[in-house]
C-alpha cells in the first residue's frame, strides 16, 4: 500500500491573507480526501482551520522560539511529520529559509507567484495620458487562484467553484444573548482597516447605521480591535438600540462563531471581510485607494458587492496594492461612496 501523501502549507501572516487560504484548502480536502495537509502558521490563526478534515496545524512562533535560525528548527519539525511536498503560499524570507532546508532534504516545493510585476504596473499610472487615467482596469488573477496554482504545480489541480461553505458554528449562550430573541437579520460591520485611506469615514458609517437602526429590522454587530478602535466603536454604538459593539468582548473563537451566523458582513478591504467569506457569509466591501482588480476581493463574492470610490474624481486609484501609498488628496476618496449607496446595497443583498 502506497504511503499517504502529506503536504506542508506555509502562510504565516497577515490575518486576511491567512483567511484567504481557508476556502482553497476546503476545496483541496474535498477534491483530494486521501491527502493529508499540515498548515504552518502563527498560533493566533489556528481557529481558522478547525473542522477541516485531514488537516493538522503546526504553530510557528516567529518572534520567539522560531525566530531567525529557529526557522531551521521549525523546518526539521515539519520534516519529522513525514511531509513529502511543500506549498509555500507566502514567498517571503521566512518561508524561503524553511523551503530551502526542505529542498535540501529532497522534498518537493512549489511557491506562489504573487504577480508582483503585474501589480506594480496596475498602480503605476502617473505616466499615463490624462484621458486614459481612471478608465476601467483589467482584473489580475485573484489571490485565491494564485494559491490554487501552487497546488496545481504539485500535481493537485483545484476548481475553486466547487467550494462548499462550512456549517454555521455553534452559538454559546453568551452569543445567543447578544443576538436577542427577535427575528432580525444579523449584520456585521467592520469599519476599520490598516490604513486610513481604506477606511470609510466613521461619521458616514454612523449615517448608514442610523438608517438601518431606524427600520428596526436588523441587529448590527460592530467589529474591531485595539484600545482606540474599541473606544470609537463604543461611541458609534451608544445612540442606537439595535447596535452592539463586540470588540474586546469576545474571544477569537467566539468572534468567528458570531461571524459564521451573520446574514451579512460589511467590511473594508481588510481581514474581517475575508473571515466572513471563508465561512460562506455574504460580504459587501468598501474600497478606497485600493481596488478589487488587484486580486484581494473576498472569496466567492459578486463584483456588484464591491463598492468603489469614484475613479473619475480619483483617476489614479488604485494608488497602491495595500493602501499605504496615495496622493494627499486621495485620503478622502471613500467619501464618494454615499451612505445611501451602502444602505441600498445592504438591503438588496439581504432582501
Amino acid at each position: 500500500m502506497a504511503e499517504r501523501k502529506h503536504i506542508l502549507v506555509i502562510r504565516l501572516s497577515a490575518m486576511g491573507d491567512v483567511a484567504m487560504t481557508v476556502p482553497v484548502l476546503r476545496v483541496f480536502v474535498q477534491t483530494f480526501p486521501e491527502v493529508k495537509i499540515t498548515v504552518l502558521s502563527r498560533p493566533v490563526f489556528k481557529p481558522f482551520f478547525e473542522g477541516i478534515p485531514n488537516l493538522d496545524f503546526l504553530e510557528a512562533d516567529v518572534y520567539g522560539e522560531h525566530k531567525r535560525l529557529g526557522l531551521i528548527k521549525l523546518a526539521k519539525k515539519a520534516k519529522a511529520l513525514g511531509i513529502d511536498s511543500v506549498a509555500d503560499l507566502h514567498n517571503v524570507i521566512r518561508s524561503k529559509i524553511i523551503t530551502r532546508y526542505l529542498l535540501f532534504k529532497w522534498i518537493k516545493v512549489a511557491t506562489i507567484d504573487k504577480g508582483r510585476a503585474d501589480k506594480k504596473a496596475l498602480v503605476k499610472k502617473k505616466s499615463l495620458p490624462a484621458d486614459t487615467q481612471g478608465k476601467s482596469i483589467s482584473p489580475l488573477k485573484s489571490t485565491h487562484q494564485r494559491y490554487a496554482d501552487v497546488f496545481e504545480k504539485l500535481g493537485y489541480p483545484l476548481d475553486l467553484q466547487k467550494f462548499t461553505p462550512p456549517q454555521r458554528k455553534r452559538l454559546t449562550p453568551k452569543l445567543l444573548g447578544l443576538m436577542g430573541v427577535e427575528p432580525k437579520k444579523l449584520i456585521g460591520i467592520a469599519p476599520f482597516a490598516a490604513h486610513s485611506s481604506k477606511m470609510y469615514p466613521l461619521n458616514l458609517m454612523g449615517e448608514v447605521i442610523r438608517e438601518l437602526d431606524r427600520t428596526d429590522k436588523y441587529r448590527i454587530f460592530l467589529f474591531g480591535g485595539g484600545k482606540k478602535e474599541i473606544e470609537q466603536l463604543k461611541k458609534l454604538e451608544n445612540p442606537f438600540s439595535n447596535v452592539t459593539n463586540v470588540a474586546g468582548k469576545l474571544t477569537f473563537e467566539e468572534e468567528l462563531a458570531l461571524i459564521s451566523n451573520l446574514d451579512l458582513m460589511v467590511s473594508m478591504d481588510s481581514g474581517n471581510g475575508h473571515m466572513a467569506a471563508m465561512l460562506g457569509i455574504p460580504v459587501i466591501t468598501l474600497w478606497g485607494v485600493t481596488h478589487p482588480a488587484a486580486g484581494f476581493a473576498p472569496f466567492n463574492q459578486p463584483e456588484s458587492n464591491q463598492l468603489l470610490a469614484d475613479r473619475e474624481k480619483y483617476p489614479l486609484i488604485p494608488t497602491s496594492i495595500y493602501g499605504n501609498k496615495f496622493p494627499k488628496t486621495y485620503e478622502e476618496a471613500m467619501k464618494t461612496i454615499t451612505p445611501e449607496t451602502v444602505v441600498s446595497k445592504i438591503k438588496e443583498v439581504l432582501h
